[in-house]
């Protein structure tokens, strides 16, 4: 026999990466489905895409950094390809490949993982999981503003108290740009400016300057239109005079306006939607409206759901003309702070039930329990051996059982089996005919 030792490989994850323990898939899951039922109700359907693209596809679309960011390799076939370092480009490639059959309006919802090589931090990985909703094929400011509506009730329905969605459009931006002559520095002048609130005033204006090759005039017009402050009544009447010969920036203060009108009709709380003309966001593609949301209790943790109008993305794969308006929920982030605020459960089974066993010689009464609940619509685990009920009653803590069936011979012979409530310690002596019965009204949302 040979005295060598084996070579084990430690166990590891690369950085930026991550392994999730079944807690953490559980609330991964929880908000997925949340995200699913939201888009549905919109009548969003559901499509997926492969993580690989040819790398033509997906560079040059998200900007320079953007670039940077894509992990980008030869294949087995010398094909240069790449990873989707987000879910609206492949769209992009998606609806020009399949329009004819699909139509137009279309409205997709894609839950599904991205990557990008970028410097992970708290809540940002090189992996993470993107939950988008999109239409595609229509101009109207209508499908701008049921994206902020699909925004809101995603929010409510996770059980968010107190978030902002701040919102701005393109066309105002580049209407200011055109009305100053600096049009032609637009990509540059966006991307400083999108790091206001990171770096402040007078860094973004030097930046302008040295980088982007503009005047300090030009920078502080543009980042005095930027920093407008007031109620969206306030800001837009400010623009009015700001961008008046505009026909962009007029264009942009209207949609705004209709936008902000429709708000009022729903009477959501005082400062749900708030207009930041600070906001340009990084990716090139934006056209028009833009959405980032902050919570309120967790700002410094940045925008959870972002997104925008793209009216030009698919010119590149067809003729005809496939504008289009959505946003994506940063499933991860969302999640790291959710965690942070104490609001995620941390139960490792799916399965509120848990039947313990006690004989080794009821196996199969054992089972049946278990079958009858889970065909009653409760999910079920039986415990899978005869062992001390100290030891099982650790085992259901420690995974976050709601209930126990507890059951020996004596509980058979007399068909009546002890529930226990996990929660609150209570038990009850329950006939075998009414288990079922007792333990979905203990299941119930209301109790």
């Amino acid at each position: 026999m040979s005295d060598k030792k084996t070579q084990r490989i430690k166990p590891q994850t690369l950085r930026g990466f991550r392994d999730f323990l079944p807690d953490q898939m559980m609330a991964r899951e929880h908000l997925i489905d949340i995200a699913r039922s939201v888009y549905r109700s919109y009548g969003f359907a559901p499509i997926d895409t492969p993580a690989l693209e040819y790398a033509e596809v997906l560079l040059g679309k998200g900007g320079e950094e953007s670039d940077k960011q894509v992990f980008r390799f030869t294949d087995q076939g010398d094909r240069d390809v790449a990873m989707r370092f987000d879910l609206t480009v492949p769209l992009a490639r998606f609806a020009a490949q399949y329009v004819q059959e699909l139509g137009v309006p279309f409205r997709r919802y894609h839950i599904a993982p991205v990557w990008r090589g970028e410097r992970p931090a708290r809540g940002r990985f090189r992996e993470f999981m993107q939950c988008d909703f999109d239409t595609i094929g229509t101009m109207s400011n209508s499908a701008d503003i049921e994206t902020l509506f699909v925004i809101n009730d995603l929010f409510e329905k996770i059980g968010i108290e107190r978030f902002t969605i701040r919102v701005n459009n393109r066309k105002v931006l580049n209407g200011l740009l055109e009305k100053c002559g600096l049009g032609e520095h637009a990509v540059g002048i966006l991307r400083c400016l999108d790091k206001l609130d990171k770096i402040g005033r007078d860094a973004v204006a030097a930046e302008m300057v040295e980088r982007v090759g503009i005047t300090a005039a030009g920078a502080s017009q543009v980042l005095d239109m930027a920093q407008l402050k007031g109620t969206p009544d306030e800001i837009l009447r400010g623009l009015d005079g700001m961008l008046a010969g505009s026909q962009i920036g007029e264009t942009g203060v209207n949609d705004l306006r209709e936008l902000f009108a429709s708000v009022d009709a729903c009477g959501w709380p005082a400062g749900r939607v708030s207009l930041d003309v600070s906001i340009a966001r990084g990716l090139d593609y934006y056209t028009g409206t833009i959405y980032e949301t902050l919570l309120g209790d967790l700002p410094e943790i940045g925008s959870v759901c972002s997104g925008g109008r793209y009216d030009n993305l698919a010119d590149l794969f067809t003729a005809q003309q496939l504008p289009g308006v959505g946003a994506s929920l940063g499933l991860d982030r969302m999640l790291a702070a959710l965690e942070e605020l104490g609001r995620t459960q941390k139960a490792t089974t799916p399965a509120p039930v848990l039947v313990t066993m006690f004989d080794a010689g009821r196996v199969s009464d054992y089972l049946q329990i278990g079958r009858r609940l889970r065909q009653a619509g409760i999910g079920t685990e039986v415990y899978p051996e005869a062992k001390n009920i100290g030891k099982q009653m650790k085992y259901a803590d420690r995974k976050g059982f709601r209930l126990a069936v507890i059951a020996g011979g004596d509980e058979f012979a007399a068909g009546q089996f002890q529930v226990k409530d996990l929660q609150n310690g209570t038990q009850a002596s329950v006939a075998a005919a009414d288990l079922i019965a007792h333990i979905s009204a203990l299941l119930s949302p209301s109790k």
